[in-house]
């Protein structure tokens, strides 16, 4: 993790410092992906069956976890990993009926009335990846506020392992989430397949979760292809960027930097401090608590990629986490409620040095689907209202029309628009008539 100090940068060295990594060429991802999903809108099961062998070495012949798999998998589980699952489920539950919207009306009192209404989506698509760590909290956070929401049917992906199976905790978690139609799915095909329907697999309306970068592809091209469908957001690499003063501890500043750079070699993690001095403390913590974590290699490889940044002040310090947008803003300085009305742009903040990004992760009950890549700028992190649709009603009387419609077919003329001003005309002719 190399060290920079901001104001000894030009320009050009300060806008590569906010670079995030970079991955295979984004160009080739492209076009493999391009022809995964263009395989599997072709071929359908066949095609699945021909990806679970080659990327997943799964040779399945039905993708549906059976009622079976689902006992078994919920015997393998202890009672202890069941009670945080439940507690997270509780929390999360909480707090996504807790922004459950209510259906609006706006009476204008002159014959007019707009209305915006909820509704759930009727078809979601849940994936979850696989890959070295039984994610149940990702399965949790998507899968609690579809429920909330209430649609109705929720399917969800996730990667078999070579035997042809899914994490047992992930299967007692969607059990436990009320998920029945779990499919051993992953990758981009995975997206494809939910996008667009197979033989086995149903078609969804939009698509929710994290993965690699061809999973996030994926989603992307099936979201702009009117025959596919939407999705929840691009959600990339973790990323964290931490803003600390001399009050912040060394050990818990390098512990909740590790938490990220342990997700993927892609990772990256920010720190930036008023002293010099607390940055080599933080080093310092970080080579003691990276020697003794499992996925040390990961983090390492991430760490290669991260930078801490001496800044001259907290403000400083959050106009440039405003540039970066990252994913997960930690303040661990001073009264850090002070700062929120300067920050713009970040996927969710943890105050003060007791907020650990980790409880975020499992626990608080917010969601943990956050915008990564600098997203943030313009997209928001999941939420219950990402389940559900307003639809609009709107209702004129004979009154509310004689005072609209002369409005309306001004600026239908306007635009040359004569059907518009027809539709209006004629409305307003049978008024002047009966008068």
């Amino acid at each position: 993790m190399k060290t920079v100090n901001w104001n000894a940068l030009n320009k050009q060295q300060k806008d590569e410092c906010l670079q995030r990594p970079s991955g295979s060429s984004n160009d080739d991802i492209i076009e493999i992906t391009r022809n995964i999903i263009s395989t599997v809108r072709r071929e359908g099961d066949a095609a699945l069956r021909q990806y679970s062998l080659q990327f997943d070495g799964a040779a399945l012949e039905d993708f549906l976890v059976s009622d079976q798999e689902f006992i078994e998998a919920k015997a393998e589980v202890s009672s202890e990993i069941l009670e945080a699952i439940r507690f997270a489920i509780k929390r999360l539950t909480a707090y996504s009926k807790a922004q459950l919207p209510e259906n609006f009306i706006f009476d204008s009192k002159d014959g007019v009335i707009c209305e915006r209404q909820y509704r759930p989506i009727q078809r979601v698509g849940l994936y979850v990846p696989g890959g070295t760590a039984s994610l149940v909290s990702t399965l949790t956070m998507l899968a609690v506020p579809a429920q909330v929401a209430g649609c109705g049917q929720k399917i969800l992906c996730s990667p078999p392992n070579k035997m042809g199976k899914i994490s047992p905790f992930i299967l007692a978690a969607a059990y436990e989430c009320g998920i029945s139609q779990v499919f051993k799915l992953g990758g981009a095909q995975a997206i494809a397949a939910m996008a667009y329907g197979t033989q086995s697999i149903p078609k969804v309306d939009k698509i929710f979760g994290p993965g690699n970068r061809f999973v996030t592809q994926a989603k992307m091209i099936c979201s702009q292809d009117e025959k596919g469908a939407s999705i929840d957001l691009p959600a990339g690499p973790s990323e964290i960027l931490i803003i600390a003063d001399s009050s912040a501890n060394p050990i818990f500043v390098a512990a909740d930097l590790l938490s990220q750079a342990e997700h993927d070699s892609d990772s990256q993690v920010l720190l930036l401090t008023t002293s010099e001095d607390f940055v080599a403390k933080v080093m310092a913590c970080l080579q003691e608590q990276l020697s003794k974590l499992p996925r040390k290699e990961i983090a390492t490889k991430a760490l290669e990629k991260s930078i801490a940044i001496i800044v001259d002040s907290i403000p400083e310090a959050i106009e440039i986490s405003n540039l970066y947008a990252p994913e997960h803003l930690s303040l661990q300085v001073q009264d850090p409620r002070q700062y929120i009305c300067f920050i713009q742009n970040a996927g969710t903040v943890f105050l003060d040095k007791w907020t650990a990004e980790s409880l975020g992760d499992y626990v608080t009950g917010a969601n943990h689907v956050l915008p990564t890549a600098g997203f943030a700028r313009m997209e928001s992190g999941l939420s219950v209202l990402d389940f559900m649709k307003m639809i609009g009603v709107q209702e004129v009387t004979r009154t509310g029309f004689s005072k609209l419609g002369s409005y309306a077919q001004t600026l239908a003329t306007l635009e040359q628009l004569q059907g518009h001003a027809n539709a209006v005309t004629v409305r307003l002719n049978e008024i002047k008539q009966n008068d």
